[in-house]
């Protein structure tokens, strides 16, 4: 099999994050990318990445659950700080179903968008229910490299996101979600990456970053290819896109 990247995981959430690097190691996964939501996760996410060089790649975020006006300012700093030890910029983006005032989000990711065009970073976006705005502000800071995490809107705005050059990422909802699985479908495969967004739990069953192959295994079958092809080419999806080895 060819080299596995878990391109989401949230490693800081994940009960005991040692054993589950072990265990996805020995079931075939390279490394993951661990992506961070706030100042407490993003300096373990560093840390995670110190322990495990080579293995565990940071992704430095200010998610838009956690926004909030006090630690904003904070968060933010400690974003264009550490930026320098990063693969990518993320989790980030907007989420119009959580309580967080859409402006007070919309203000924290027009400055980290402007953080992404300012090192060239790639980002990690979290759309929940704002598919429109949020790849306009993506498209509109004139960002060369965005991945749309766990990709499940509306497929016009997808193929808008697909001409400019953006990425989605498969998760193992595409063995139940209709409109992830279209989305996925749609996507050529060079425009796709594979992830789990562990520890989250899908059908009640709380992931792990091993199961990324059987996020590679759905996606093969959804496009009809042999596995092996599918691995070889999303791996290659995630080497340029985050610029690893």
């Amino acid at each position: 099999m060819a080299p596995i990247i878990d391109t989401h995981v949230h490693l800081d959430e994940i009960a005991d994050p040692d054993r589950a690097i072990l265990e996805a190691k020995k079931a075939g996964v390279t490394a993951v990318v661990a992506v961070g939501m706030d100042l407490n996760s993003n300096e373990k996410v560093l840390e995670f990445s110190r322990r495990y060089p080579g293995v565990v790649y940071p992704a430095l975020g200010y998610h838009p659950w956690k926004v909030d006006i006090s630690g904003m300012r904070a968060t933010l700093d400690f974003l264009r700080n550490h930026l320098d030890q990063a693969v990518a910029i993320g989790e980030v983006g907007l989420d119009y179903k959580t309580a967080v005032p859409r402006e007070i989000q919309e203000g924290a990711f027009r400055e980290i968008l402007e953080l992404a065009s300012e090192t060239g970073k790639p980002l990690i976006v979290h759309s929940r229910l704002a598919h429109e705005e949020t790849f306009q502000m993506v498209r509109r800071q004139g960002l060369k490299k965005a991945v749309f995490h766990w990709y499940s809107g509306p497929l016009t705005i997808l193929k808008e996101i697909l001409r400019e050059g953006y990425l989605i990422s498969a998760t193992l909802a595409l063995r139940y979600s209709p409109k992830h699985r279209e989305a996925v479908g749609l996507a050529p495969l060079h425009r796709i990456l594979i992830e789990t967004d562990a520890p989250t739990p899908y059908q009640g069953e709380i992931s792990s970053p091993s199961q990324v192959i059987q996020t590679l295994e759905e996606l093969a079958k959804l496009k009809g290819l042999d596995i092996e092809e599918a691995a070889v080419k999303t791996y290659r999806n995630a080497q340029t896109f985050f610029g690893v080895a």
